[in-house]
């Protein structure tokens, strides 16, 4: 009868929660080809699970073992080997969210990267002047503007700045489809130039059902050789060099750069 009982309290200990850690929160790193029983000492030693062997039993009485995903994972209140070994065949791995909107510049995203606490402004800066990413489709870029690619993204908490501007520079290579290369080489644009009066429509619009008529405007204002006269370019002028105060001036529609569009005719230098 003692055995019995013995055995009955440990295969039932498989979903009785545990919490061995003192912490608000853990965090439990599997490496990529770690093995059931090296998880298993990992999760006891950080007090997820009461113990290696209850969390073997749970792997048994499930059918997980075979399908355990490396990952960071987070733990913060009681759970039971069962639910463990769910949570990990799952690949709930803990990730935090950040969304970048449409029509931020780089100085914008990095100033949001730092406020959401992912890190320095200036580490974001610095990968995003990283051109090597783009040089197969603009060899000539001299930074990331208009090629990170704005959505939310699920970033593991050791992600770094590098890795996440290259995970943006790889989704807008995937959404610069054939069909929109084919479409700007009709028009004679250079994937540089596209991306450069895209983001000049994305200034002037937030409504989708505006941009293609803003577009064509300034296609129209292209082929006739008239400057674009655009108040965004103007301002990223005068931005980049901290002058601007929310307040387009007269005065400032004359500043001298080549983004100043209405100075200069055609497009300005890049995004």
């Amino acid at each position: 009868i003692a055995g019995g009982a013995a055995a009955w309290w440990f295969y039932t200990g498989v979903d009785r929660p545990y919490k061995g850690y003192d912490a608000p929160e853990i965090f439990v790193e599997i490496p990529q080809g770690t093995g059931s029983v090296a998880i298993a000492k990992r999760l006891a030693d950080a007090g997820v699970v009461k113990d290696v062997n209850s969390f073997r039993l749970a792997l048994w009485m499930t059918g997980k073992g075979r399908h355990l995903q490396a990952g960071e994972y987070r733990f913060d209140q009681p759970v039971s080997a069962r639910q463990v070994a769910d949570k990990i065949a799952r690949g709930e791995v803990f990730v935090r969210p950040i969304t970048f909107p449409e029509g931020l510049t780089v100085k914008q995203m990095a100033a949001l990267y730092e406020t959401k606490g992912f890190g320095p402004a200036k580490e974001f800066a610095q990968a995003a002047a990283n051109t090597s990413l783009v040089a197969a489709i603009d060899p000539e870029a001299k930074s990331l503007e208009g090629y990170l690619f704005p959505d939310t993204y699920k970033l593991p908490r050791r992600t770094t700045a590098g890795q996440l501007v290259a995970r943006m520079v790889q989704t807008f290579m995937k959404t610069l489809t054939p069909e929109l290369l084919e479409a700007a080489d009709a028009r004679q644009l250079t994937v540089r130039e596209l991306v450069t009066l895209a983001s000049i429509v994305e200034k002037e619009t937030g409504t989708k059902d505006e941009r293609p008529l803003v577009a064509a405007v300034y296609a129209n204002r292209l082929r006739i050789g008239m400057p674009l006269q655009c108040d965004p370019t103007v301002i990223y002028a005068l931005d980049r060099l901290g002058r601007y105060d929310g307040n387009l001036t007269r005065d400032d529609l004359q500043f001298d750069s080549k983004y100043n569009t209405y100075r200069y005719a055609g497009l300005p230098p890049g995004p």
